[in-house]
């Protein structure tokens, strides 16, 4: 039987072997960017370098997800180890594809970290001197987009939810996981590397249709009931309000029109939005909402139009685990000097991995190697070692401390966890965000 440090040499040397294999994982993935529930060519890719090492892959879960799962030497815990498939639009980027999509959200390298976690644990044989089970995940539709797509496939009922974790909770897909993980690319600025112990935003999601009624825009405008108009009516009604969120939630709320009318010389008749209401907590987030539907309403009602509220639940607010951090850290520590380490710091946006970290410890650090600002045309990954090579590393030494020894860390863990909801009260307030308010 290896020490524990052994066992994690061996780890880092097997990674570093497969250093070009794991590049190569990453160029690829960033080579074939694809939209959430589309990202079909990337889960197959993604699950023949998982088959390469001989474990089982599971594909098609959550409409375009994949899994691959591997034994240790007895049973225990299981910890699952996630990348995410989805890219985002930025048309400016000099990288998207011909339809503008581009992995400018950093994805391209958390499904590489999540391959290189695996090929670190299972090619070096680590996996079979711990004790317990390793899940290996590609996850779709991170990225909370094109909601009217998505809703046609919940019609169909190809999905139920948005968001890919969502829909791999409800699934039942992590009803036997007890601890997950994953990182985050981010652009941390200067001289720092990693961000540790980060909590973030939650949000609900939604559709807006303001109804008005058609005319001709010049001869009789005045017969016409302008549904633009109360668009734009409802966004000023919105930013009035800005003043009445407290800061301590961190509240962003950003509407997009996506249809502003059919065409010019007539009054719109039939005006689109999608946004988010995010907010630190859950109560705020329901506080804000209230506060952005009462908005859109007084726009319609201000002009004699109609409105139809679509609201679909969002993710949950990102959690943190204090003990995962600080395994992770040490871990991190040998490779990053702790001075370049930030702990702590709130991060505004969102990601499904909130849900998960409700019901089972998580561990979400973001790490560095990339340039420029998430979802823009100026991201790009720098440092290749860094952005997913390193965290692949003290990820798999995270695992190897849960399931060493009996696998005591992740027991210890796992008893002392205090759920934030069960999955039956997640996925009862899942079905209380879904609602129709028309007007």
């Amino acid at each position: 039987m290896l020490t524990r440090e052994e066992l994690k040499s061996r780890v880092i040397s097997t990674i570093d072997e497969n250093k070009k294999r794991i590049m190569k994982i990453a160029d690829e993935m960033y080579a074939h960017p694809a939209l959430g529930y589309r990202e079909e060519y990337a889960s197959r890719f993604i699950a023949e370098q998982l088959g390469a090492l001989g474990l089982d892959v599971e594909q098609g879960i959550a409409a375009t997800g994949c899994r691959a799962r591997v034994n240790g030497r007895n049973e225990g815990p299981s910890v699952a180890v996630l990348g995410e498939l989805d890219a985002v639009v930025c048309k400016d980027h000099p990288d998207a594809n011909n339809e503008g999509c581009v992995h400018a959200c950093g994805h391209s390298n958390q499904i590489a970290a999540m391959a290189g976690t695996a090929i670190g644990l299972v090619a070096s044989g680590v996996i079979k001197q711990l004790d317990g089970r390793v899940d290996f995940f590609a996850v779709p539709a991170e990225e909370y987009i094109e909601l009217e797509y998505r809703s046609k496939l919940i019609e169909e009922g190809r999905i139920k939810y948005f968001g890919g974790k969502q829909e791999l909770i409800c699934k039942g897909y992590f009803d036997d996981i007890d601890i997950s993980m994953m990182m985050h690319s981010i652009n941390l600025g200067g001289n720092k590397k990693a961000l540790i112990g980060s909590k973030g935003n939650g949000f609900v999601g939604k559709r807006v249709q303001f109804i008005g009624k058609e005319s001709h825009a010049g001869a009789a405008p005045d017969k016409g009931i302008n549904a633009l108009n109360a668009a734009m009516l409802a966004i000023n009604n919105i930013n009035a309000q800005r003043e009445t969120f407290p800061e301590s939630e961190k509240i962003r709320v950003h509407p997009i029109i996506t249809k502003g009318g059919d065409i010019v010389n007539i009054v719109p008749a039939d005006v689109r939005m999608e946004t988010y209401v995010r907010g630190r907590s859950i109560d705020g987030i329901l506080d804000a909402n209230k506060k952005v539907n009462n908005s859109l309403r007084a726009g319609a009602l201000a002009v004699g139009a109609n409105i139809e509220i679509v609201e679909m639940p969002g993710y949950l607010p990102l959690l943190n685990h204090d003990g995962l951090d600080k395994l992770f850290r040490e871990n991190l520590m040998k490779f990053v000097p702790r001075e370049e380490i930030v702990e702590g710091v709130d991060f505004s946006g969102s990601t499904d991995f909130g849900d998960l970290a409700h019901l089972m410890p998580g561990l979400h650090p973001f790490i560095g190697g990339v340039e420029g600002d998430l979802h823009t045309r100026s991201f790009k990954t720098v440092d290749p070692e860094l952005a997913y090579i390193i965290p692949a590393k003290a990820m798999a030494m995270t695992v190897i401390d849960l399931l060493y020894d009996g696998a005591k860390t992740a027991y210890d863990i796992k008893d002392s966890f205090k759920q934030a909801m069960s999955k039956e009260e997640y996925l009862e307030f899942m079905g209380k965000m879904s609602k129709i308010i028309r007007e």
